[in-house]
C-alpha cells in the first residue's frame, strides 16, 4: 500500500525530527526549567511557529496539492510552473508585510497574546523582543511549505518531512554551546529559530530544482487560480490549525500563572512527537491519495484508503495514549527533570501530560478526517467545525482555568489542557459524523473489527506501564540510576507488550502488513 509506505516514511523523518526536538527540550528544560526566560521563550517561539502548524503541517497544502496536482494533470506542465510562480509571488509579498507590520507592533500583539506578563515589564519586554527576533520565521517557513508542498504533489514527502530537522541540529548546537547565563541563553536560541527557517527555506529549494520545477517570480497577481487557492486556503488553515489555536488561547490564559506557559509547553511536547509522527504524517500523505482517487471517480477507493487511515493511525496512537495515561511521572522525569526543571515542575507537567493524553486521539482523527474534505475543495465545514471548537475551549479552559486556581493556585494549567482535550474530541467527532453523512466515510467491516481489539491491546500495554510507573522508584537504581534510560526500558517493554498483545488478538495481523509493504 502506497499509503502506508509513505507514511511510514514521512513518519521516521518525522520521528527523527521530533526526537531531536526532545533533546532540543530536554536542554531546554535544563538551562531554563520554567522561569521567565523559559516563559518568554516560549511565547516568542510559538508566536511564528503557530504559522509553520497551519502552512507546513498540512493547512495551505489542504489547499495548494489538489489545486496544483489538478493543474498540472489538466493543463501541463507549463501551467503548473506559471501557478507555482504566481502563488510565490504573491506570498512573497503578503508575508513580508506582515512580519514587518508584525514586529513593528509587537507590544500591541504581546498584550493580547500574553495579557498575564504585563504585571511583570521586565519580562513582557523580553517577550516583545524575542518574539520581534523570531519573527521572520514566519516568511521562512511558509515559503518553505509551499515548497513542500510541490513537492508532495509529486509524491517526493521525504525533503519536505526531513527539513524541520534542521530547527532541532541549531537548536541543540546552539543550546550545547550557551553559556550559563539563562539570558543569555534565551537570547542566543531565539536568534537560532530565523536562522533554521533560512536553512530549511534553502533545502526545500535545492529539492525542487533537483526534481525539475523551477521557481521564479514575477510581480504579483491575484490570478483566478490563485485567488481559488485564497478562498480555498484561509478556512483550510483555520481548520487544518485548531489544535494549535486551541493551544494558542490556551497560553494566553496561562500567562496568569506563574511558570504556566512552559508547563504547557513541555507537557505539549511529549503528545506532540506521536501526533506528528502518525497524524500530521497520515494527513500529509493522505491528502494526494485521496485527491487522485477522487478526480479518477473511485469513491470506493478513497473510502477505503480513509478506512486503512483511521485503523493504521489508531493502532500507532492507542499505545502512545496508554503510555502517557499509564507512565506519565517516568517519561517526564526522564526527559526533563535537571538542571533549573525540578521535581515540583516534574509533577505539575506530569498531570497537564495526562490530561493532553486523553485528547491525543481525537487529534490524530482531525488529521485523519480533513483530508476527506479537503480532498474535495471542501475547507469551509471544517473551518465550521474549528470555530465551535475554539469557542468551547475557550470558555471551558478559562472557565476549569480560574476555578481549579481558587483551591490549587499552581495547578490551573491542568484546566486548560482539559479543555483542549474536549475540544479535540468535539472537533473530531464532528468531522467523522458529518464526512459520512455526506458518504464520504462509512466504517468497513475491518475497521470496527479491529478497533476493540487494538483497544484491548492498548489497555494490556497500559497496564503493564502502569505498574512500571508503580515502581519506577525501584527501577531507576537498575537503569544505572538514569531516570531517562529508564523511561526508555519502560516505553520498550510497553511497547512489546502492545506489538505481542496485538498480534494475539488479532487487532494487526502480520501478513496484512507484509502485504501492504510489497504492493505499489
Amino acid at each position: 500500500m502506497k499509503l502506508l509506505r509513505s507514511t511510514f516514511v514521512i513518519g521516521g523523518l518525522t520521528a527523527i525530527s521530533r526526537v531531536l526536538g526532545f533533546v532540543r527540550e530536554m536542554l531546554l528544560a535544563a538551562a531554563l526549567g520554567t522561569g521567565p526566560v523559559a516563559n518568554a521563550f516560549v511565547i516568542a517561539f510559538r508566536f511564528p511557529n503557530l504559522f509553520r502548524r497551519f502552512f507546513a503541517e498540512g493547512a495551505f497544502n489542504s489547499a495548494y496539492i489538489p489545486l496544483y496536482a489538478r493543474t498540472l494533470e489538466g493543463d501541463g506542465a507549463d501551467a503548473a510552473r506559471t501557478f507555482v510562480r504566481d502563488t510565490l509571488s504573491v506570498m512573497i509579498v503578503v508575508l513580508a508585510v506582515l512580519t514587518v507590520a508584525a514586529q513593528v507592533f509587537m507590544p500591541a500583539i504581546m498584550r493580547l497574546i500574553a495579557p498575564g506578563f504585563l504585571d511583570d515589564p521586565g519580562l513582557f519586554e523580553m517577550a516583545v523582543v524575542f518574539t520581534q527576533i523570531t519573527m521572520p520565521y514566519l516568511m521562512l517557513v511558509s515559503l518553505t511549505a509551499m515548497m513542500g508542498g510541490t513537492l508532495n504533489a509529486h509524491d517526493r514527502f521525504a525533503l519536505s518531512a526531513a527539513a524541520p530537522i534542521a530547527l532541532n541540529v541549531i537548536m541543540v548546537a546552539v543550546l550545547l554551546l550557551a553559556p550559563d547565563d539563562p539570558a543569555t541563553t534565551g537570547l542566543w536560541i531565539t536568534i537560532a529559530v530565523p536562522v533554521s527557517g533560512l536553512v530549511q527555506a534553502g533545502l526545500l529549494y535545492w529539492g525542487c530544482r533537483r526534481a525539475g520545477i523551477k521557481l521564479t517570480l514575477r510581480l504579483p497577481r491575484l490570478t483566478p487560480k490563485v485567488r481559488r487557492l485564497i478562498v480555498l486556503g484561509v478556512p483550510g488553515a483555520i481548520a487544518g490549525g485548531v489544535t494549535q489555536i486551541n493551544i494558542v488561547i490556551s497560553q494566553l490564559i496561562a500567562t496568569f500563572q506563574d511558570g504556566a506557559v512552559a508547563l504547557l509547553y513541555y507537557a505539549d511536547r511529549l503528545y506532540q512527537l506521536p501526533l506528528g509522527v502518525i497524524g500530521i504524517a497520515m494527513g500529509v500523505a493522505l491528502l494526494p491519495t485521496l485527491s487522485k482517487r477522487l478526480r479518477g471517480g473511485d469513491e470506493a477507493g478513497a473510502a477505503d484508503t480513509l478506512n486503512r487511515a483511521i485503523e493504521i493511525s489508531l493502532a500507532l496512537t492507542l499505545p502512545a495514549t496508554a503510555a502517557l495515561l499509564a507512565m506519565p511521572g517516568l517519561l517526564v522525569e526522564g526527559l526533563f527533570q535537571r538542571g533549573a526543571f525540578t521535581e515540583a515542575d516534574a509533577v505539575a507537567t506530569r498531570l497537564a501530560v495526562q490530561v493532553f493524553a486523553v485528547g491525543l486521539p481525537a487529534f490524530v482523527l482531525i488529521k485523519v478526517f480533513s483530508p476527506g474534505f479537503f480532498a474535495r475543495e471542501d475547507t469551509a465545514t471544517p473551518m465550521r467545525f474549528a470555530a465551535v471548537s475554539m469557542v468551547l475551549n475557550i470558555t471551558i479552559g478559562a472557565a476549569l482555568f480560574f476555578w481549579i486556581r481558587e483551591f490549587a493556585p499552581d495547578r490551573g494549567h491542568v484546566g486548560l489542557a482539559a479543555a483542549t482535550s474536549l475540544a479535540g474530541w468535539v472537533n473530531a467527532g464532528l468531522l467523522g459524523f458529518f464526512l459520512a453523512r455526506r458518504g464520504g466515510f462509512a466504517p468497513d467491516r475491518r475497521l470496527l473489527s479491529a478497533l476493540p481489539r487494538l483497544l484491548l491491546a492498548a489497555a494490556m500495554a497500559g497496564g503493564a506501564m502502569a505498574g512500571i510507573e508503580i515502581l519506577r522508584a525501584e527501577i531507576i537504581p537498575w537503569a544505572l540510576d538514569s531516570r531517562l534510560l529508564a523511561a526508555v526500558i519502560g516505553t520498550g517493554i510497553g511497547s512489546l507488550v502492545y506489538a505481542v498483545a496485538a498480534l494475539l488478538v488479532r487487532g494487526v495481523r502480520i501478513s496484512e502488513l507484509r502485504s501492504a509493504f510489497s504492493r505499489g
